[in-house]
């Protein structure tokens, strides 16, 4: 427990995160990081530039809602204190990607509505499903929906969209680096909070794995319709420009269409749930 206190402090946090990592940053990244450049001046990459950052904000907006319901239902201090600075994280991860659509000139006074007109069906209902355990105040199976599921699915979703990004948007790569680390603390606490609460309370397993499959679903719904509706690749392909080498889990992301992409990041992600799963004393179940 003395080892959980200090990895999992506010001072610790603090030392890592805004004295650390985001030190000299605006909006997660530094002041003259610049954004690709096919951004501004390629209408197609431009809107998919908006599509995606969309999902990233709802996403987001739905770990602030999840870290911040589950503050007072924490059986210690030492996991309400973690989770606060897991709120502020996931605040400023909404904030940060606001930011990016009004740089990419979404209005402020346009906000909502471009989020409810673009914001992926699956992925509501993906967050759907983690609040409803959130407002029960169900604490177990809410650090599983949001600290495995959830944190899990948005560390690798950011790792491949950094890999993707480290060589032609300089702005974009570096506000992912920040989240990344961030999501990389939120997965650790998680895996060494929750599984001694699983052995506690056995009874629970049956239910918090139905919760996991059904995110798993609306996840991999999510990612299906998301590449097939990227058209970056389509675009470059256009326009004669050919794509820079980005290495992922392996593979050369230059290499791949959409679809390929696609199959590559739900495989990765469903790996990573089977490992983290089995650290706390869940089995994966796969969805429908």
């Amino acid at each position: 427990m003395a080892d959980f206190l200090a990895a999992y402090s506010i001072q610790n946090w603090l030392e890592s995160c805004p004295q650390g990592y985001l030190t000299d940053t605006v909006y997660g990244h530094g002041k003259d990081d610049q954004e690709w450049e096919l951004i501004e001046s390629n209408q197609v990459i431009h809107d998919d530039a908006i599509r995606t950052t969309v999902q990233l904000v709802v996403g987001e907006r739905c770990a602030l809602a999840a870290s911040s319901g589950l503050i007072n239902s924490a059986p210690d201090e030492a996991s309400k204190r973690f989770l606060a600075t897991q709120t502020l994280d996931e605040a400023r991860h909404v904030e940060i990607f606001t930011q990016r659509l009004y740089d990419l000139g979404i209005r402020k006074d346009q906000l909502e509505d471009v989020l409810a007109a673009k914001a992926n069906p699956d992925l509501v209902k993906f967050a759907e499903v983690l609040l409803e355990k959130v407002d029960k105040k169900d604490f177990v199976a809410g650090v599983v929906g949001q600290n495995i599921v959830l944190e899990g699915m948005a560390f690798s979703v950011f790792e491949m969209m950094h890999a993707m990004s480290k060589d032609t948007s300089p702005k974009f790569a570096h506000i992912l680096a920040g989240t990344i680390a961030d999501e990389r603390r939120h997965v650790g606490f998680g895996e060494n909070r929750i599984g001694a609460l699983i052995a506690q309370y056995p009874e629970k397993r049956p239910e918090i794995e139905r919760m996991q499959r059904e995110m798993s679903h609306y996840m991999l719904a999510a990612f299906s319709e998301g590449f097939r509706s990227n058209q970056i690749v389509a675009e470059l392909e256009r326009i004669g420009r050919g794509r820079d080498s980005a290495e992922y889990q392996g593979a050369d992301l230059a290499e791949l269409d959409s679809v390929q992409m696609g199959e590559l990041l739900s495989e990765t992600v469903l790996n990573e749930f089977k490992v983290r799963l089995g650290r706390i004393g869940l089995e994966y179940q796969a969805p429908a």
